[in-house]
């Protein structure tokens, strides 16, 4: 279903596209109730689908029109049930989304040079983007409903469709986990702290904040002057949230704060309601090739007991794992379904491959039951890790079974079913609507009856 996604496409992809449609002259192309389609919208999508080199199926002057049409559709819906967004239900999403623009453009007055617009014209128009996307989610939302497929009603699916049909599930795995991370000296972590003491003074003397994380951070923000955009307490690690909250002035810089991913600075930019912008420097510690081969070593010794049988997997995982989001289930790794948000144990191995590299390529020469030799990873904060880990279970690619898919074919079911009534609605809606196309616009291929013919 592109249609939905199709505005936020186009100023996901705006930064690679607005220096090229200057020159286009203007047209109303479309009006979808009282609201107009330019061609210079229309050649904005087509310039953002090349940039992004998303294929566009048939006449773009056919898909690309249709599609906004039907955007407008939606948002002429929320008008009249009086679906409300604000800027503070987007405003982590805008935040993102700017501070992924500016990296690409490698500063600010780059992407604002890139697209002849201040900073606060950029974020009003990327504000207005996010924002009438939700609209239209929340709209769809509204049509479909709350209503999911019954277990008697998957059933029937899989029972009527042909066998050939069915969708072909990945090779899946269950793997259980035991991490330590290698010990950081000292010395290290007193070179770092006084690295940090360093930039801290220069701070203090009048150097930019903002300058010295892009020169030193470790942290993706460095590119965006180490700011973060307004986040809530609950969406920032708790130590770093503490001291963050904290600050007051923002000409002053906190003192040092360890976290998971190391050791920060930071400094206050804006305070607004329950959130706070603030900028940091992370450093982190270097772990030495001693400690890394110590760790590596106590890992296969603990293997190495669990394969002679004189201690089990669960008991070394409460003994010796360091990895907080599975020690306290058996070391069992698991992920979230990006279809429905649940969590599940059964990882694809295209999952594994994007998400866990180092333990996708020990298990692919592993069999059931086997355990590993101790290897390194990167963490979840980032920094090295030392791992053992065991393979619970393979799931080779298969057809999708009624048994062991069921949850696949949910989905599946309620898609299809979503499908259907979104279309059908459009269908309802066009028929309701004032829709004219300009005659040099008329064209054949549209999947709906604009025309009303």
């Amino acid at each position: 279903m592109r249609y939905f996604f199709l505005g936020l496409m186009a100023f996901v992809c705006s930064l690679g596209a607005s220096g090229q449609i200057e020159n286009v002259l203007d047209e109303v192309a479309w009006i979808v109730g009282d609201e107009p389609i330019l061609k210079s919208d229309i050649e904005m999508q087509r310039i953002a689908a090349e940039y992004n080199r998303t294929p566009i199926e048939g006449d773009p002057y056919v898909t690309i029109p249709e599609e906004l049409a039907i955007q407008k559709l939606f948002l002429h819906q929320a008008a009249l049930d009086s679906i409300e967004v604000t800027e503070a239900d987007v405003q982590t999403y805008v935040d993102n989304e700017l501070q992924r623009q500016i990296s690409i453009a490698g500063s600010e007055r780059n992407l604002e040079n890139y697209r002849n617009m201040t900073m606060k014209e950029i974020r009003a128009y990327t504000t207005k983007m996010i924002m009438d996307q939700y609209r239209v989610m929340r709209v769809r939302d509204k049509i479909i409903g709350d209503g999911t497929a019954t277990p008697a009603e998957v059933r029937r699916y899989f029972k009527d469709i042909p066998k050939d049909s069915l969708p072909t599930i990945p090779t899946q795995v269950e793997i259980q986990i035991i991490s330590e991370t290698p010990k950081v000296t000292p010395d290290e972590v007193a070179r770092v702290k006084a690295e940090l003491m360093e930039y801290a003074d220069r701070v203090n003397k009048g150097e930019s904040f903002a300058l010295l994380a892009r020169m030193f951070s470790k942290d993706g923000s460095a590119a965006n002057g180490g700011e973060l955009g307004f986040k809530g307490r609950a969406e920032l690690v708790p130590e770093f949230s503490s001291v963050a909250f904290s600050l007051t002035d923002p000409k002053t810089v906190s003192k040092i704060v360890k976290t998971e991913y190391g050791y920060h600075i930071i400094q206050l930019i804006e305070r607004k309601g329950d959130k706070i912008n603030c900028r940091h420097i992370l450093r982190t510690p270097e772990l030495s090739g001693e400690e890394i081969r110590k760790t590596l070593g106590r890992l296969d010794s603990v293997a190495n007991l669990i394969r002679t049988d004189k201690l089990s997997f669960d008991e070394a995982v409460f003994r010796y794992s360091e990895d907080k989001d599975t020690r306290l289930n058996h070391g069992l790794m698991a992920y979230t379904r990006r279809e429905d948000g649940t969590l599940t144990s059964r990882i694809g191995m295209d999952e594994l491959h994007r998400s866990y590299q180092d333990i996708a390529m020990a298990v692919e020469k592993m069999h059931i039951g086997e355990v590993s030799d101790a290897f390194t990873m990167r963490g979840r904060n980032g920094m090295k890790a030392c791992a053992i880990i065991k393979l619970k279970n393979r799931i080779p690619e298969h057809k999708a079974d009624i048994t062991d898919d069921f949850q696949v074919l949910t989905d599946i079911v309620n898609d299809k079913r979503s499908e259907e009534i979104i279309q059908k609605w459009i269908e309802d809606k066009i028929k309701t609507t004032y829709v004219k196309i300009k005659d040099g616009w008329k064209r054949s291929g549209y999947r709906y009856n604009w025309l009303k013919s």
